[in-house]
């Protein structure tokens, strides 16, 4: 097998994971080592066997495999096994499916999933095409590949009319992020593996009560909310879909709408369980996911989430900060590294402002984090947290320096 796509213990058990997290019991792992897989039926066939023996022996009705098989090996080891086969993408899609509950998710999941299902179309009318030959019964001639040259259609139709009002969003988005350019406002998205506590780190930051558990793939719908920083300014911060390895192609193109929110953040926090002993391999599965998105170049905090339930020696980089969102410890730390990361994007300033200049009062409210604003008798007097192209014009009217 590809090393890549090799399975062993660690990848295993968070396939078992996810088997339970997509409602199904999981009773025993099966491994095998092979230079490649079988071209047929991905197994060899002694292990094929010894798996059907183990189906049968524990009254399983499905089999869920670690690797993507091709539409062939899956209809071929659906024939001997005698159950459903499912390959970790597809086992990935139904938890999505499941997950998803804004209609852009909805949309998104849906896309993924007939992209999906569209090579996987033949194997479903086999058993029509079986009798298509000359000897089959009248009126049984044809109606197998008639029908699924409809549903190909069909599904083409769908994918092209769900991949038109993604774009839609996508505009939509683009919008909302020139109105946040406009107001001064700085995104900082939070990126991580699948459970490594993102969105209860956002809940701690904001004080935000977005649902939360201990379960893979929690949160699949984008969540924004403000951050105020420890300096006086504020950010926008941004929850995103959790990493995987293996994850899916079809999920990751179809999620691009989402996803590419992380291109223009303006700072990437990097959450990281390093309570799992496997968090090496999983912090390289999300950067590595990062530089496919084209956010690669973006500023980056790394974010080691549950310290408490670490006992080894915790990292101390420049850009390192150790955390427990549950608890809050640590944060005020991270507020100060956020606010240090965006300093050169963001200046405190403090104005003295002529009432015959109140058109940059406005535009303080518009285009700046504006702090306060008092009206004296010469002039209008300000603190605001504003851009560098901004402050270029407000220079003539600020104050005792930078606040």
């Amino acid at each position: 097998m590809d090393a890549a796509e090799r399975s062993d213990e660690v990848s295993m058990d968070e396939l078992w994971r996810l088997t339970e997290t997509a409602g199904a019991e999981p009773v025993c792992t099966v491994l095998q080592t092979r230079d490649k897989p079988d071209p047929r039926s991905f197994l060899g066939p002694g292990k094929v066997r010894e798996l059907k023996e183990l189906i049968e022996g524990q009254e399983c009705d499905l089999a869920v495999f670690d690797n993507d098989l091709t539409p062939s090996q899956a209809r071929a080891l659906e024939e001997v096994l005698g159950v459903r086969v499912l390959d970790r993408t597809g086992l990935i899609l139904d938890i999505f499916a499941q997950r998803a509950h804004t209609k852009e998710g909805k949309l998104q999941v849906e896309l993924a999933q007939y992209r999906y299902l569209l090579p996987r179309l033949t194997g479903m009318w086999t058993h029509l095409k079986r009798q298509a030959g000359t000897s089959a019964p009248i009126g049984t001639r044809g109606p197998g590949e008639t029908q699924l040259e409809t549903d190909r259609r069909h599904i083409r139709r769908r994918i092209q009319k769900l991949a038109e009002e993604l774009e839609q969003v996508r505009r939509v988005r683009g919008v909302q992020r020139r109105r946040r350019e406009r107001n001064a406002l700085p995104v900082v998205a939070l990126v991580g593996y699948t459970n490594a506590g993102k969105s209860t780190l956002l809940n701690t930051l904001t004080g935000d009560c977005i649902q939360t558990g201990d379960r893979l793939f929690d949160t699949l719908d984008t969540t924004t909310r403000r951050l105020d920083l420890s300096e006086g300014g504020q950010a926008l911060l941004s929850d995103t879909v959790g990493f995987i390895r293996k994850l899916p192609t079809e999920l990751v193109d179809a999620f691009k709408a989402t996803l590419e929110e992380l291109t223009y953040a303006d700072l990437l926090l990097h959450v990281i369980d390093i309570s799992d002993p496997d968090w090496p391999t999983q912090a390289r599965v999300v950067e590595e996911l990062i530089v496919r998105l084209g956010a690669g170049q973006t500023p980056c905090l790394r974010v080691y989430n549950k310290c408490d339930a670490y006992f080894g020696r915790l990292p101390a980089g420049e850009d390192e900060i150790c955390v427990c969102a549950r608890t809050g410890e640590g944060t005020g730390t991270l507020l100060y590294a956020i606010g240090r990361k965006l300093g050169g994007e963001l200046t405190r300033v403090r104005l003295a402002v002529p009432y015959d200049k109140t058109a940059l009062t406005e535009r303080l409210r518009r285009e700046a984090n504006l702090l306060d604003i008092s009206y004296d008798e010469d002039c209008i007097r300000a603190t605001a947290v504003v851009r560098p192209s901004l402050r270029d014009e407000l220079r003539p009217y600020e104050v005792g320096g930078d606040g």
